[in-house]
């Protein structure tokens, strides 16, 4: 049992700590809209469930996990199944858990349970500590949890009291990122101890900064990175529990993840103030019957904005439902391109696929940063006729 439950140096430290709570107020500092941020936390939430249980080897195919997500307990089939529908249910109730609740014993018996029931209770009581003689070993190389019984018991009340005490002259992330670290050497419980010392490093994550909006799926990284996750877990419990290997590790990911989101977040808003330009520009007319964007060209940038970028046959299937008015739908529909194209709000690439060169179209987000409404005008007035003088005009037939 540890004699000091939070053992580091700190000053080798400074650096990830830093990043770690740069990237978060970074997180935190960008404008979103409600629904779409909504749909990110809904990913975060799959990325943390689906990490979770496959570093304890889930597997899962096709979209066995997003309907394991959404089904019933009683439409439920596999073990796997069951743990992310019991995993996914915890977190989300993990959310709704008061700031204030204090993380004690009967907080960790209660995430426990909820990670097991329903999944793992046939062979692992939910909530419940290992008695005597049910002891434990786990990792690679094989390590020993508390002994079952009086030390298992007597580990958890102490973990407790140092959360209450020498805990809080530590940073939040530290925090959160040494009680996942003891929960998982200790292994209280006979399974489900991994995907509970996650799970309560995910609620004090939230209570360090990444709570609601900025949830993050920390044990998705811990997937991609199951290798240095599980080596520096294991070398803290060889430097007699300091716990450097691990902070540094966690700390990674903690900018990393958020990092990503934030990305995600920036890359929504540039899209909102993409189409709203665009839209702007489809009310603004540039001669008594002409406005500067078609109706049909809004679609095709209404497509590309959902799907990042598409191979030019993808994209003509994809908006030719919209030309079928017209006598030659694909020569129409290059026609726009082309304009888009000239206008600035969208890029075109070669790219070879499968030995067959393709043209690959996107949208260029940083338009509407770049030209003013009156250069939009200004250029689509000296815009040549469609003709032959784009590459794009080769894919006419």
């Amino acid at each position: 049992m540890p004699k000091k439950w939070i053992h580091y140096d700190p000053t080798g430290l400074i650096r990830e700590l830093t990043e770690a709570k740069g990237a978060i107020m970074l997180l935190k500092s960008i404008p979103y809209q409600r629904r779409w941020v909504d749909a990110l936390q809904e990913m975060q939430l799959k990325l943390e469930v689906a990490g979770t249980s496959k570093i304890e080897g889930a597997d899962f195919s096709g979209n066995e996990l997003e309907a394991a997500m959404k089904q019933t307990p009683e439409q439920l089939m596999t073990r796997s199944q069951k743990q992310a529908y019991a995993a996914t249910q915890t977190y989300r109730w993990i959310a709704t858990i008061p700031a204030d609740r204090p993380l004690d014993e009967d907080l960790i018996r209660e995430i426990h349970s909820r990670i097991i029931t329903g999944a793992d209770d046939d062979h692992c009581p939910p909530g419940r500590y290992r008695g005597d003689s049910q002891n434990v070993v786990f990792g690679t190389p094989q390590h020993r949890g508390a002994e079952g019984g009086d030390e298992c018991q007597l580990a958890i009340m102490n973990l407790v009291q140092a959360i209450k005490g020498e805990f809080r002259e530590h940073d939040s992330l530290i925090q959160a990122l040494a009680i996942h670290y003891h929960l998982g050497a200790m292994h209280p419980f006979l399974d489900g101890n991994g995907r509970t010392a996650r799970a309560v490093e995910a609620l004090l994550l939230q209570r360090a900064g990444l709570r609601d909006t900025a949830f993050i799926a920390m044990s998705n990284y811990y997937y991609d990175e199951k290798r240095d996750y599980l080596t520096s877990l294991n070398k803290v419990s060889e430097e007699h529990h300091d716990l450097k290997a691990f902070l540094r590790f966690g700390l990674k990911g903690v900018a990393l993840q958020s990092q990503r989101l934030a990305f995600e977040i920036r890359d929504h808003v540039s899209k909102e103030i993409f189409r709203s330009f665009a839209h702007d520009l489809f009310t603004r007319l540039v001669s008594p019957k002409k406005t500067a964007i078609a109706e049909r060209q809004l679609s095709i940038l209404e497509v590309l904005l959902r799907v990042d970028e598409l191979e030019l046959e993808g994209l003509i299937g994809a908006i030719v439902e919209k030309y079928k008015s017209v006598k030659n739908p694909r020569k129409a529909i290059i026609r726009d391109l082309i304009h888009l194209v000239d206008l600035g709000a969208l890029k075109v690439a070669r790219r070879t696929v499968e030995k067959e060169e393709k043209l690959i179209l996107s949208t260029k987000l940083e338009w509407p940063s770049v030209v003013t409404e009156g250069q939009a005008f200004e250029a689509i007035k000296k815009l040549p006729k469609a003709k032959t003088r784009s590459f794009l005009a080769g894919s006419l037939p």
